[in-house]
């Protein structure tokens, strides 16, 4: 198998090799460089017009002549004979011979040589009669003042820069080919994370090529092999649970028969008996209608038949049924609703989403109390979003557990006690009709006791309507 490792590697020996090389040929050339020869040739060629004027100077008239001609042109200068002997003896002149002896120059370029504190410049001239000599200019010699800021960028320029762009460049097409993989399989897992089971991460032709064989590619068809898996799975506890559910349906159904028989034939002695034998089998009968609801809505992607819903008349039609079950526990409904209130969706299974939420509220309240049912609109992340709360009066619902809830099966008791009644379906249903109309379910715990449940469904159209401000119900 090719390892990343080796391919990460090889890229960055290749990259470092580059900075290295042309770092290197850019330090050579610009620290040994030969002088510039167009520079150099000026300067021969100022000097042997000026050495010509002095020595035709100096024999004309010796060196009253010579000093003259140097204050005309602005320069100290002097000559040297065939000995090296300097003719026009000055200060600046000193120590010449000792710092570089003369000797007959047959070359025609100018030559220099430090002196002190001075720099002097020579220069082999032949006068007009005839006579050979060296040309002199002294001049004062300024050291370059020493500067670490300069000689770093007289090191790093322009190597530096080259370094930067070529490892930034590595660098970027680093990040590009390993990231890219990454975030295929971030987005596969985020789809697999919203319940889309098919995810799965796929290569482009150019990524399959380079990372075939290696750690990536290994990475990727573990997820893939994971997703499967699990939708496998998901799948099989579906068709377990439909199957399951669809063959319980027939026993029940006879026992419920046999139950009517047996009714016939006992005795005062058995009738609580049999009545609780009724009362079970009908619980058993309301969970597998509940267990068949939400196996037929998980087998859904969307919802269908959706058409305008009034929120409000929907509420209006669904709180008899929920103040009749209210009243066993001398509860009270309390439903407001602020504005005209409409979606697209199907109505039947916003009527069930909305009823089971209620019911739950109900059978968690405390005795006496309320549960209030609010219809709101308001305006979120750009959209405008229908919102039904319901709250009741009873304990709350533990911090960890309030995204838990809304899983099949799940009760905030765990002892499952009959005291609360219920399966533990009722708001799997619920949450699943409101994400089929692309709303969400959430739940918290409000102020002063007492837990809310909120839907959130794209609105259709939000009418202001004042008869609808006071309580519908109470």
């Amino acid at each position: 198998m090719r390892s990343l490792f080796f391919k990460v590697f090889i890229i960055f020996w290749i990259a470092q090799s580059l900075i290295f090389i042309i770092s290197t040929a850019l330090i050579v050339r610009r620290h040994f460089e030969s002088p510039p020869d167009v520079l150099f040739s000026a300067l021969t060629t100022s000097m042997q017009s000026s050495a010509r004027d002095a020595a035709s100077a100096y024999d004309s008239g010796g060196c009253a002549a010579l000093r003259a001609y140097g204050n005309r042109i602005a320069q100290t200068i002097s000559l040297q004979d065939a000995n090296g002997q300097v003719l026009c003896p000055d200060p600046a002149f000193d120590g010449l011979a000792a710092a570089q002896p003369a000797t007959p120059a047959l070359a025609t370029r100018a030559s220099g040589v430090q002196v002190g504190q001075r720099y002097i410049w020579r220069m082999p001239v032949v006068a007009s009669s005839g006579r050979s000599y060296t040309y002199l200019v002294s001049q004062p010699h300024v050291p370059r003042p020493h500067s670490w800021y300069r000689d770093l960028l007289r090191f790093s320029f322009p190597q530096l820069p080259v370094a930067i762009v070529i490892g930034g460049f590595t660098t970027f097409a680093l990040v590009l080919l390993f990231t890219r993989p990454v975030v295929e399989l971030r987005k596969a897992a985020r789809r697999l994370a919203t319940g889309k089971l098919d995810a799965r991460a796929a290569w482009s032709p150019s990524q399959s090529r380079f990372f075939s064989g290696d750690e990536f590619d290994a990475l990727m068809h573990d997820f893939n092999h994971m997703a499967e898996r699990l939708e496998s799975l998901v799948d099989a506890q579906k068709l377990l649970l439909r199957d399951v559910s669809h063959e319980l349906r027939s026993p029940l159904a006879r026992l419920s028969v046999a139950l009517e028989l047996a009714r016939d034939d006992a005795g005062p002695a058995m009738t609580a008996h049999l009545e609780r034998i009724e009362r079970e089998t009908e619980r058993l009968n309301l969970l597998i209608g509940q267990l068949l609801t939400l196996s037929s809505m998980e087998a859904q992607e969307r919802a269908e038949n959706f058409q305008p819903v009034s929120l409000n008349r929907l509420l209006e039609r669904m709180i008899p049924d929920a103040e009749y079950e209210a009243n066993q526990r001398q509860c009270t409904i309390v439903f407001r609703a602020a504005e005209e209130c409409a979606v697209r969706g199907n109505e039947e299974l916003l009527y069930r989403a909305v009823e089971n939420v209620v019911r739950n509220a109900i059978r968690y309240t405390a005795d006496g109390s309320q549960v209030e049912i609010v219809l709101s609109a308001a305006e979120e992340r750009g959209l405008r979003q229908a919102r039904i709360d319901v709250s009741d009066r009873g304990p709350g619902i533990p911090a960890d557990q309030l995204k838990s809830i809304f899983r099949p099966f799940h009760r905030v008791d765990a002892a499952r006690s009959p005291g609360t009644g219920g399966f533990g379906v009722g708001l799997a249903i619920a949450e699943r009709a409101v994400r089929l109309h692309g709303g969400e379910l959430t739940a918290f715990n409000r102020q002063g006791g007492g837990a809310t449940l909120r839907m959130h469904l794209p609105a259709l159209a939000t009418i202001t309507s004042p008869a609808l401000h006071p309580a519908a119900h109470a």
